[in-house]
C-alpha cells in the first residue's frame, strides 16, 4: 500500500504512471492486432503472394549493395513465391518463456540424451581430442550443445522442422515487425555464405528463425565463428560434424570460455542467507565462508574464482553458484534454462551425479495473462520499464527482486502466484 501512496503524493509520478499505462494499452492493442493478422496469414493457403514477391524483388538491390551478386540472390529465391505459414505460427511462440524449468530440463536432460552423448563421445573421440586441443573447450559441453540444438543431428532430417532459409527469413522480414531488422541482416549474411561457396543455394536450410546446421548457428554468427577443422576448405556445419562442433567451440572460446573450469555448482543455501539473487557476486571461498556448501560434501575447485548465486525456482528449488563459464554459455542462447541444461547434460555425459535437490514439481506457474498482469503491476510501481510481453526475463526478475527488497520478502526473483497475490492486495 505504501508503494501506491507514493504516487498519490507526487504529481509528476502520477503523470509518468498515466503515460506508462497509456503505452501499455497501446502495446497490448498492437500485440492483439498483430496476433490476429498472423493468425489469418497462418491459416491462409500458401499460394503466390504479390506483396511478398514485390518484397523479394525490392530486397535484391539491398543485397546487391551489400556485396551479394544478383545471380546468387536469384538462385537462392528460385521458386519462393509466398511466405511460410509455419514460420508465422512459430514466430509467436518461444519455449524458453513458456515451460517451467523442470519441464524444460526433463525434456532435454534425460537418460536417452546422456546415452546418446556417450555414444557420440566414443564415435568422434579423435575429432573431439583435436577440438579440445585447439579451442580449449570441454568436449562434453560441445556434445550437450549438439544434443540441445538438433538431438545430435536427428532434427536435420525432419522436413517439418528444417526450412528453406531464404523463404523463412524473408517471411520474418516481410511480416514480423519485431524481427524484421534481424531477419534482413541474417538473410544478407546467409547469401554471403552461399556466395563464398560454403553451401549450395538449394541446400541452405535452417530452423524457422534462420539457425543453421548441427549446432544451429545464425548466419552472422557463422561468419564470425565458423571453423573448418576437417580441412576441406569449407566450414560445413550442415554436413561435417567435426566442423559443427569446432564452430561451437570457437564461439565459446572467443567469448571467454575458461579452459579446465566448470560452469557452476549445485549448492545448499544456509537458512540465514538474505543476499540478492544473481547480484551477489563473491569468490567461492567467500561463499563457503557464508555457509554455502556442495550437497556431496566436496569443496570448490579454484576457490578464488568468483560466482553468482542463481535460483531458477526461488527458495523451493535447487540453488547454484554459477561461474564465468555459465555466462559464456548464454552467448550461445541467452537463457538461464538453456545454459543450465547444457551444463547438467554435459556433467552427466561425463559421468557426474545429477541434481541432488529436485524441483518444486507441485508448483503451478503463472499463466500468460498472469505474467502480463505481473509486469503491469511492476511497471505501475516504477520498477519495470521493459516491454509488457508476458515474458519473465532478466528485466522482470530484477524488478521482482526490487519489489521483494522493498517489501521485506525473500529476494529470489521468482514470478510466483504468491507474489502476484501480494501485488493485487497491495
Amino acid at each position: 500500500m505504501l508503494l501506491v501512496c507514493r504516487f498519490a503524493q507526487r504529481p509528476y509520478l502520477r503523470r509518468r504512471h498515466m503515460q506508462r499505462a497509456s503505452a501499455i494499452r497501446q502495446s497490448w492493442l498492437g500485440s492483439v492486432i498483430m496476433a490476429l493478422l498472423l493468425s489469418f496469414l497462418a491459416a491462409a493457403p500458401a499460394s503466390a503472394d504479390a506483396g511478398f514477391q514485390r518484397w523479394i524483388a525490392d530486397f535484391e538491390s539491398v543485397a546487391a549493395s551489400n556485396g551479394v551478386s544478383r545471380n546468387v540472390y536469384r538462385a537462392a529465391f528460385k521458386g519462393v513465391t509466398s511466405p511460410d505459414p509455419d514460420v508465422i505460427e512459430k514466430a509467436r511462440y518461444q519455449p524458453e518463456f513458456r515451460s517451467t524449468v523442470w519441464d524444460y530440463l526433463d525434456n532435454r536432460v534425460n537418460d536417452e540424451q546422456v546415452a546418446k552423448g556417450r555414444q557420440m563421445a566414443a564415435k568422434y573421440k579423435d575429432w573431439l581430442d583435436r577440438i579440445e586441443k585447439r579451442f580449449g573447450v570441454d568436449r562434453n559441453i560441445l556434445l550437450a550443445i549438439w544434443s540441445m540444438e538438433t538431438n545430435y543431428g536427428a532434427i536435420l532430417a525432419r522436413d517439418d522442422v528444417m526450412k528453406n532459409l531464404p523463404r523463412s527469413l524473408a517471411t520474418l522480414a516481410y511480416l514480423d515487425k519485431r524481427r524484421a531488422k534481424f531477419a534482413r541482416q541474417q538473410l544478407i549474411a546467409a547469401l554471403k555464405i552461399v556466395q563464398a561457396g560454403h553451401i549450395a543455394p538449394g541446400d541452405l536450410t535452417s530452423s524457422w528463425a534462420g539457425a543453421m546446421g548441427h549446432t544451429q548457428f545464425i548466419p552472422t554468427s557463422y561468419l564470425a565463428y565458423a571453423a573448418d577443422i576437417d580441412g576441406d576448405g569449407h566450414p560445413n556445419i550442415w554436413g561435417s560434424i567435426p566442423d559443427a562442433l569446432a564452430t561451437a567451440a570457437n564461439l565459446l572460446r572467443k567469448n571467454g570460455w575458461q579452459t579446465g573450469k566448470t560452469w557452476g555448482y549445485e549448492v545448499e543455501v544456509p537458512s540465514q542467507y538474505r543476499g540478492k539473487l544473481e547480484r551477489d557476486n563473491r569468490s567461492l571461498s567467500q561463499w563457503q565462508g557464508l555457509g554455502f556448501s556442495r550437497p556431496n560434501g566436496s569443496g570448490f575447485a579454484y576457490p578464488s574464482d568468483r560466482a553468482n548465486l542463481v535460483r531458477l525456482a526461488g527458495d523451493s528449488g535447487p540453488a547454484f553458484l554459477m561461474s564465468k563459464n555459465f555466462f559464456v554459455l548464454k552467448n550461445y542462447n541467452n537463457s538461464d534454462k538453456y545454459a543450465l541444461a547444457v551444463g547438467l547434460l554435459a556433467d552427466q555425459i561425463a559421468g557426474y551425479h545429477g541434481l541432488y535437490r529436485d524441483w518444486p514439481r507441485g508448483y503451478t506457474p503463472l499463466s500468460t495473462n498472469e505474467r502480463y498482469e505481473l509486469q503491469k503491476h511492476l511497471a505501475s510501481r516504477g520498477l519495470y520499464d521493459g516491454k509488457i510481453d508476458g515474458k519473465i526475463g532478466d528485466g522482470s526478475k530484477s524488478a521482482i527482486m526490487a519489489l521483494q527488497g522493498r517489501a521485506g520478502l525473500a529476494q529470489d526473483g521468482n514470478a510466483s502466484k504468491a507474489l502476484l497475490d501480494f501485488l493485487r492486495r497491495n
